[in-house]
């Protein structure tokens, strides 16, 4: 029997649309702000890093709360990370970005306007034959409002990956902090800003990505209803995905 998704979560057409389109070379996702003649296209996919998730649970999330920093300071209990309620095969995956080209000019000087149109955990290559909005383990579906998309918030405009597992270890660099200034974190540094922490007692990593004003979470799903693919796109809500 082929998988059917939930209705309540799975993605509508535009968003579908937009899911496939933003990792596919060449794709026009649209216009450059206030120039409709300038179409921002899809440049090329990037090859991150890979992340070992050796728990087959996945935290999808800010790795720090600018809201929680006095918590942090203080080493007082902060909220649960958002892990997503689905479970993936124990293994070490790609973590791909899907960047975008829409130049344009700003006080008489030329941008390339380069952005990331979503980032992606690659589980499987299985063709992916629907998509639906990822929940986390506190999320109710009977709960979920039509056209609400549940999301993680990130006030600095960072998302990650993580291995839920070992998720205190390897978030702890984001969360120190001393009278309210981050501590230097001693992470390994990823290509366009992005870092890595290894947590090698339990082999597994956190990965940090681009995610403006956070993210929301989307299962592409193979005709058995396995999970081939996790996408991250951006969490600002006027957005097609």
């Amino acid at each position: 029997m082929e998988w059917v998704g939930d209705a309540r979560l799975t993605a509508g057409p535009e968003a579908t649309w937009y899911l496939e389109a933003a990792f596919t070379p060449g794709a026009h996702l649209g216009t450059v702000y206030d120039d409709p003649t300038t179409p921002v296209i899809v440049t090329g996919i990037e090859e991150l890093t890979t992340i070992r998730v050796p728990s087959g649970r996945l935290v999808v999330d800010a790795p720090w709360h600018d809201d929680q920093v006095w918590e942090y300071g203080k080493g007082l209990p902060t909220t649960p990370p958002r892990e997503l309620a689905v479970r993936i095969p124990p293994g070490v995956y790609r973590v791909e970005i899907a960047w975008t080209a829409g130049p344009y000019e700003f006080m008489g000087e030329h941008v390339d306007g380069v952005e990331c149109a979503a980032t992606r955990l690659c589980i499987s290559d299985d063709p992916v034959v629907g998509w639906e909005m990822g929940l986390s383990v506190e999320d109710d579906i009977a709960r979920l409002q039509p056209g609400e998309e549940p999301r993680f918030f990130s006030d600095a405009n960072v998302g990650c990956f993580a291995d839920a597992g070992a998720w205190t270890t390897l978030s702890a660099p984001f969360r120190t902090f001393i009278d309210g200034v981050p501590a230097p974190r001693d992470t390994e540094q990823l290509a366009d800003g992005c870092e890595r922490v290894r947590d090698e007692s339990q082999q597994a990593d956190l990965v940090t990505f681009g995610a403006e004003s956070g993210g929301v979470v989307w299962l592409g799903r193979t005709k058995t209803g396995d999970v081939a693919v996790i996408v991250v796109t951006s969490g600002m809500p006027d957005a097609k995905a």
